[in-house]
């Protein structure tokens, strides 16, 4: 019966992540250094109705989150929607979802940290970039290898640093709005839909992206305190990403003139230019340095848990499901950590197209991991009793149907981006990587597959 199971093949993690600093975690990866940048180019295929783009971005999410929060809470595991899959879908599922997704968060730290870099220099240009990537590398390597709670409190304020930024910005925006200090932007410009009705629609996988991090809940779930934890973690993750984004999209564009967002400096910066108040780059700069190590550090911790699971499940070499004296995924964690080396030099110094094709790749591996869990939350939800369901410490809203309406969802919105050439990008080369996902599954299963999770409800 499906309850609040360890997955045995994870044995070792020690339990003592809250629901705030789980929360914050996902906070931390899903908000990066970018903060309005996937909002700032969807404005400009949706103009001011971005705000529905994010609506219907954020109700998708949060079937998502609840798909996860559940099967978290019935099985908290660092494998998180990997796992699940092996146990309600197939191997090959669990294969491809877990290293399209280590691969994902790779690249991401690897951008984060070349981002971080370019803000340090801000204040020392006479420093080398590589010096501060070296020195924040090190940093971010020595809090993961710590013991999780640790990190947890770590990257719980890194992250309300982030949070603390954004919702000044929504507030400030919205005052200057309701007070007429600047001329709402909402109607101007060609009106509210001036690329046309459906161009929200269009723009949903924007949204989408910026919402990735959320499942952050489901693979920290493996060390969390208690059971009870999950359920909270995944309610005050979701609702600060949602009032982040649609507060924050919501303010861009009535402050600013939707055909300028991304153009000039920084929203941010923007604003609170306006609002009067001083020295706003600096505190800026700040900010989106705190954003970018925060991020980084939550997506190093996730890549460190992805390859952990993958070497407990037989995927990778044993020696990456070993733990130091500390409960940290020591060897997994180095690896990662040479991914993002890898993924810097290719930033640096791989042609541009190819770069594309790199970044494309890694976005679809993050929606390949929401699909790989809707499909297995419908799976076991089909296999659950209405004792067994009743006894779960959380449910999902809706239950499987509404998983099958957020996979269908998320199927339509990366289809439609073969017709909007800013984000084609992602569908063009995430079928080819898919294509090598699989080919790697059929190559290493035999090698590397040595037991099998056995854990029935």
């Amino acid at each position: 019966m499906p309850g609040t199971n360890e997955i045995n093949q994870e044995h070792g993690l020690r339990h003592q992540l809250s629901a705030g600093q789980m929360a914050m975690a996902a906070v931390g990866s899903s908000i990066g250094t970018g903060l309005l940048l996937g909002s700032g180019a969807a404005a400009q295929i949706a103009g001011p109705a971005v705000i529905l783009t994010y609506v219907v971005g954020a109700f998708l999410a949060w079937i998502v989150t609840n798909a996860l929060g559940e099967l978290a809470s019935a099985h908290p595991a660092a494998g998180s929607f990997g796992v699940y899959a092996e146990l309600y879908l197939n191997p090959w599922a669990g294969f491809v979802a877990r290293y399209g997704y280590w691969y994902s968060v790779v690249m991401s730290v690897g951008a984060e940290l070349v981002a971080a870099a370019t803000y340090s220099q801000y204040w020392l240009p006479a420093v080398p970039g590589v010096v501060w990537v070296a020195v924040y590398a090190a940093v971010l390597l020595f809090v993961n290898l710590r013991s999780v709670g640790d990190y947890g409190r770590f990257e719980y304020w890194f992250a309300m640093v982030k949070v603390v930024t954004i919702v000044s910005f929504v507030v400030v925006g919205a005052s200057l709005l309701i007070r007429g200090s600047v001329i709402p932007q909402y109607g101007r410009n060609g009106g509210f839909f001036p690329n046309g009705a459906a161009s929200p629609l269009l723009a949903v996988s924007f949204a989408l992206f910026s919402f990735l991090g959320l499942e952050m809940v489901a693979i920290s779930s493996g060390e969390a305190r208690a059971a009870k934890e999950i359920p909270r973690a995944t309610k005050i993750m979701f609702a600060l990403l949602m009032f982040v984004y649609i507060g924050a999209t919501a303010v861009l564009v009535g402050v600013l003139a939707w055909n300028r967002v991304g153009v000039a400096q920084s929203p941010f910066v923007t604003v609170f230019v306006v609002a009067g108040i001083p020295a706003a780059s600096t505190l800026m700069n700040v900010a989106v340095l705190t954003a970018a190590l925060s991020g980084a550090n939550a997506n190093l911790y996730a890549a460190s848990r992805m390859l952990f699971s993958l070497a407990r499940g037989g995927y990778a070499p044993a020696g990456f499901g070993r733990l130091n004296s500390d409960g940290s995924p020591q060897l997994a964690l180095f690896v990662s950590g040479a991914g993002v080396v890898l993924a810097i030099v290719m930033e640096r110094w791989a042609p541009q197209s190819a770069f594309l094709y790199i970044i494309g790749a890694s976005l679809f591996g993050g929606m390949l991991a929401w699909w790989v869990a809707l499909a297995a939350h419908i799976a076991f939800r089909r296999r659950l009793s209405p004792a067994q369901l009743a006894a779960l410490p959380m449910r999902a809203p809706g239950g499987a149907l509404l998983s099958a309406v957020g996979f269908a969802g998320i199927v339509l919105a990366i289809g439609s981006t073969w017709w909007v050439p800013q984000s084609r990008i992602a569908i063009v080369s995430g079928l080819p990587y898919l294509a090598l996902l699989s080919l790697g599954y059929l190559l290493f299963r035999k090698r590397w597959r040595s037991t099998r999770i056995s854990l029935e409800p």
